[in-house]
């Protein structure tokens, strides 16, 4: 094993998504001893709230895990969360993936902490892998992380460069310190271009159960209000509820700004897409690839934090709209703000 606390995280394109998913808790073809196998059949993913099919974190995280599927030629298993589950029900689907032989298994969001940290101790040969967490410190888990306010930041710098109202809006799914590392890096990029900006913000739920992830009607019902105040480019970090705060913004005929995916060339929100200006990536379906590939091809597993940042293209911005891409004056901006943070004279809050 070997400890880490940077890497270049790959840049893996995030496709459109087309398979079927194992139902949680289904029987395995195989299963190894207690303490698992350092030999792998493949990747174990099992997704965050909202599940595969949200246009955005969760299928990041499939396209990475389907890339090198593909470039490792192995196999893999993908598991979606249940409704109501405990952390109980996260730990036995962990388990069930380490018995049968999957090496990596990776927890989508940072809801698999307890689980990760109770499983991996249960299984040392097997590489667990946690998205947007780094609470865990064992030998046989790599923390996956992200710089989220950088690429935030940028978003901000977008809003504030294309309102006409200066009046922007922030949604979040739900109001805790990782959500809120978005909302610091927006506000405080949008405010270096115009201090005076007005801002909405607003979070959908306080905690993940009430459904802030994964409630499309409350990410659209947020956005009306913020547009009916005045807002005119809104941008959200919200899961599957951010597909509500797309189709409200299109209705309106306002600016929507896209997280993690880049929600532009999603084809579920192909309708709204001359509204999607640009979407604030998280590079989560490279940081599933690397973790895959130190397993299975490498044969030297990541541990500890792996933490992608705009320096080593583990944020970014997205460049699919034309109408943002050939926006010379924007652009200029983007590119001083990205300097600025890459070389320290920018800090970006995270709260």
């Amino acid at each position: 094993m070997r400890r880490v606390s940077r890497i270049a995280v790959a840049g893996v394109a995030t496709a459109a998504l087309a398979v079927s998913v194992s139902a949680c808790g289904s029987s395995s073809t195989s299963s190894s001893s207690a303490g698992g196998s350092a030999k792998s059949k493949g990747i174990g993913l099992a997704y965050d709230i909202g599940g595969k099919g949200d246009q955005s974190f969760n299928d990041a995280a499939y396209a990475g895990f389907q890339k090198a599927e593909k470039d490792f030629g192995v196999g893999g298993r993908d598991v979606e969360p249940q409704d109501g589950e405990t952390d109980a029900d996260k730990v036995q689907r962990l388990e069930t993936l380490a018995k049968a032989g999957y090496n990596p298994v990776i927890g989508v969001g940072f809801v698999y902490a307890p689980a990760v940290k109770e499983v991996a101790a249960k299984f040392p040969k097997v590489t667990f892998g946690i998205i947007d967490d780094n609470t865990i410190k064992a030998k046989n888990v790599a923390d996956l992380v992200f710089h989220e306010e950088e690429s935030s930041y940028l978003a901000g710098v977008a809003a504030a460069k294309t309102t006409k109202k200066n009046h922007i809006g922030f949604i979040g799914g739900v109001d805790i310190p990782l959500i809120h590392k978005f909302e610091a890096g927006f506000i405080q990029g949008a405010q270096s271009v115009n201090p005076k900006i007005k801002v909405e913000k607003q979070y959908l739920t306080q905690t993940p159960q009430e459904g802030g992830f994964a409630s499309p009607d409350k990410g659209e019902s947020a956005t009306n209000g913020q547009i009916d105040a005045g807002a005119d480019v809104i941008y959200h970090a919200a899961g599957l509820s951010g597909q509500g705060v797309i189709k409200a913004a299109a209705a309106h005929k306002v600016w929507a700004i896209g997280v993690d995916s880049d929600q532009y060339a999603q084809g579920a929100l192909s309708k709204y897409k001359d509204y999607i200006l640009t979407s604030a990536l998280k590079n989560v379906s490279g940081a599933v690839y690397d973790l895959a590939q130190s397993v299975i091809k490498d044969k030297k597993p990541l541990s500890g934090e792996v933490r992608g940042s705009l320096s080593n293209g583990g944020v970014s911005l997205a460049d699919s709209n034309p109408v943002f891409k050939n926006n010379a004056d924007l652009q200029a901006a983007l590119k001083k703000a990205e300097e600025g943070i890459k070389n320290g004279t920018i800090k970006v809050k995270t709260s």
